[in-house]
């Protein structure tokens, strides 16, 4: 990264300086960050072990959950950290490291909503079609080039933003080192890299409401000419799951980097906290108590583990 950059750490302001808030929030953020964990490591191990999950639909949920494990970890432990130590700085590299992997993560997740929104399309709208369209090779070409697209577009936006100068202040108004409060502390005019995070803003996230947009448009068109009540029901059942994700995910992408940029002087932190903390433990909810086969393969799975535990605790009983 090129810049004459005088500031060699900063200093995270964190969610609260209120010592009477800050054990309550550890503890509530806490379970959240381990509901994510054990919520998003369940869906992985579910499908991976049910034959019948291994489907394109769910080769991308996988990947979904493994990017919205990668996602909370990026940021919720160093906020816990945060929220008990006294000392809050951070290494400039780690904050460059911080900002790089969040926004590689995010970029991702943009991609692998548009490509099950794609999923969903040729299942429903090209159902003869789906094995030839929708190959293992075309899948894993899928996923090899979002993480490329995601990187590169990091990449240039962590140019942007750590590219420049550092010469003032180096408190940050945040718990994670997020592209607006890092500008506020950048010398030189910021506005061409503004600019340019917001052109790749709109190429991710508007690119990909663009595809799943007429994925869905193309879809309902599908379902509505569908003769039986039974089969609309059904299409419409199995972009449920997909469509509250990508509502919950996009709606609040939006509001968070869409918007004017003297309108983020006054953004609420619980708005960024609901984003990058509190979203990432809803996916494995919805995927499980919405979609009927993970349901299935949970309770199956749950019972195995059950009878498992329990003809071990026999034997050890005999023994």
């Amino acid at each position: 990264m090129g810049g004459n950059h005088t500031q060699a750490k900063f200093i995270l302001l964190g969610i609260t300086e209120s010592p009477y808030a800050q054990t309550p929030l550890f503890v509530l953020f806490l379970l959240i960050y381990i509901v994510t964990l054990v919520g998003n490591l369940s869906i992985i191990t579910v499908v991976r072990v049910s034959p019948s999950l291994h489907t394109p639909m769910y080769f991308f949920l996988t990947h979904f959950a493994f990017i919205e494990i990668c996602y909370s970890t990026v940021i919720s432990p160093r906020m816990l950290a945060d929220l008990l130590a006294e000392d809050k700085t951070i290494s400039f590299l780690g904050c460059m490291m911080q900002f790089l992997t969040f926004g590689f993560l995010a970029d991702v997740e943009c991609h692998l909503l548009a490509m099950m929104a794609y999923d969903r399309y040729v299942a429903i709208c090209h159902p003869l079609f789906y094995v030839t369209i929708i190959s293992s090779r075309f899948c894993w070409q899928l996923i090899a080039s979002s993480y490329i697209l995601a990187f590169l577009s990091a990449i240039i936006s962590t140019w942007c933003v750590f590219g420049d100068s550092f010469c003032g202040p180096n408190r940050i108004d945040h718990y994670f080192c997020d592209e607006f409060p890092m500008l506020k502390l950048v010398c030189a005019d910021t506005h061409s890299s503004e600019m340019l995070i917001f052109a790749l803003a709109i190429i991710n996230v508007v690119g990909m409401s663009v595809v799943i947009l007429l994925s869905y448009i193309s879809i309902i068109r599908t379902v509505l000419r569908m003769c039986s009540a039974q089969s609309r029901a059904r299409a419409f059942n199995t972009c449920a799951s997909h469509l509250m994700t990508v509502s919950i995910f996009f709606g609040s992408g939006f509001f968070m980097y869409l918007q004017p940029s003297s309108s983020h002087e006054s953004m609420d932190k619980m708005a960024s906290i609901f984003y990058t903390v509190v979203i990432p433990m809803f996916n494995p909810f919805i995927y499980s108590l919405r979609n009927k086969e993970v349901k299935g393969a949970l309770l199956k799975c749950g019972r195995r583990l059950f009878n498992h535990w329990q003809y071990t605790g026999l034997v050890l009983c005999r023994t």
